[in-house]
């Protein structure tokens, strides 16, 4: 087990890193608002899964190897950077609908809410990069078992991100039928999150590996 005080200062940067907007918070609200509070909560799912993947590949330093392959990390950084473009054409093209929007929607069975959750987390490098280089700062080797440290810790991360998340996708639900009947906010936010999107993806394809 990690010290007290080591394992609270790194639950305050988890907080500090699941407040701040990524892919994932914006994949989670799209989906609550688009399909409901239960389908947000269905594609955290995914999310948390992804976590796991990650977390688990850190703590026994497979990461560490990824990351020291360039077309391994590249395939992954731009893999991701498709998804997050797919999405944002999936806003933006004529014809697309805002995330807030729930009528006339397709509806994705839980199995799809799911997979692509996961896919949305698993396909962003920062969170491969983001254990890699988060763990090891609040890991004692004289204290003991490293990776019985990396697992209360990863988990501690993946607890305070499903909670932030899943209270930000409920929330998200209810902007739904405020904005009903308001097209030009339906219209501004459907672009806004189109090239927010897109802006991560570029971002993310052009992104030296570190």
């Amino acid at each position: 087990m990690p010290e007290f005080h080591h394992w609270l200062a790194f639950a305050f940067v988890a907080l500090g890193l699941v407040l701040t907007p990524g892919p994932n918070m914006l994949y989670l609200v799209s989906r609550s608002i688009s399909q409901g509070r239960k389908a947000g909560l269905i594609s955290l799912v995914g999310v948390g899964l992804g976590f796991i993947v990650y977390m688990l590949f850190a703590a026994f330093g497979i990461t560490a190897l990824l990351m020291t392959v360039p077309l391994a990390y590249d395939a992954l950084r731009v893999g991701g950077a498709l998804y997050l473009l797919y999405l944002a054409w999936q806003a933006l093209k004529p014809g697309g609908r805002s995330p807030f929007q729930i009528r006339d929607l397709p509806v994705d069975s839980p199995k799809q809410l799911v997979i692509m959750g996961f896919l949305t987390n698993l396909l962003n490098p920062k969170a491969a990069v983001l254990y890699l280089s988060l763990l090891p700062q609040f890991i004692d080797a004289d204290r003991g078992n490293v990776l019985s440290q990396s697992l209360v810790l990863g988990f501690t991360q993946i607890t305070i991100s499903l909670s932030i998340n899943a209270t930000i996708a409920i929330m998200a639900g209810t902007i739904a039928g405020f904005l009903a009947g308001r097209p030009l906010w339906l219209t501004v936010q459907r672009w806004l999150m189109g090239t927010v999107l897109a802006g991560l993806a570029l971002r993310m394809a052009t992104e030296a590996r570190r």
